[in-house]
């Protein structure tokens, strides 16, 4: 499965590299098609940490203005577990998340841009651990986390079905 979409791309805002990861049909996260979720696209950085930018919409709030604690720890989540994906989108390493920690430092704002980045830390046969963090839109510590991640048990997700599962590189 060869996937042309799935370039360098080079940005202006931070002069580094990103590769973008693939993306699912229907993840409440990064699910293409998933009209109730976030829809995002995530990518790889020079130093193999992982990156999304995004404004949370309003419908996504607890108190007005400010994201659900619950979408902040799937946000977080997300990344945590695609820091440990590896660069070739046609064999990812897939990871559950064993355990999760989130500490919620000030609110996550609405309708305002915010940076969640994913690191890949320790990283054994059948696990892994990773942090992340999101950056408010003056760069300020929003929140971080930590996970500890297992290997999605082989058979579980068939590579061979990649295209039918909507899991792939999409065009910008």
């Amino acid at each position: 499965m060869t996937n042309p979409t799935n370039k360098t791309l080079q940005t202006s805002e931070t002069s580094q590299t990103r590769l973008k990861q693939p993306n699912s049909r229907h993840c409440f996260v990064c699910g293409v098609e998933n009209k109730f979720g976030l829809q995002l696209k995530f990518y790889e950085i020079e130093n193999g940490d992982v990156v999304v930018e995004t404004t949370v919409p309003e419908r996504f709030q607890g108190y007005p203005g400010v994201v659900h604690g619950g979408i902040v720890a799937s946000l977080v989540d997300e990344v945590l577990g695609r820091a440990h994906f590896g660069s070739d989108p046609e064999n990812p390493r897939f990871m559950y998340t064993a355990k999760l920690s989130v500490n919620y430092r000030k609110p996550v704002p609405t309708e305002k841009l915010i940076k969640v980045v994913g690191h890949a830390e320790k990283s054994k046969k059948r696990s892994a651990t990773s942090t992340a963090e999101i950056l408010g839109p003056d760069g300020e510590l929003l929140a971080d986390a930590s996970a500890v991640l297992v290997n999605v048990p082989d058979g579980t997700i068939n590579v061979d079905v990649f295209e039918e599962l909507g899991w792939k590189v999409y065009p910008d």
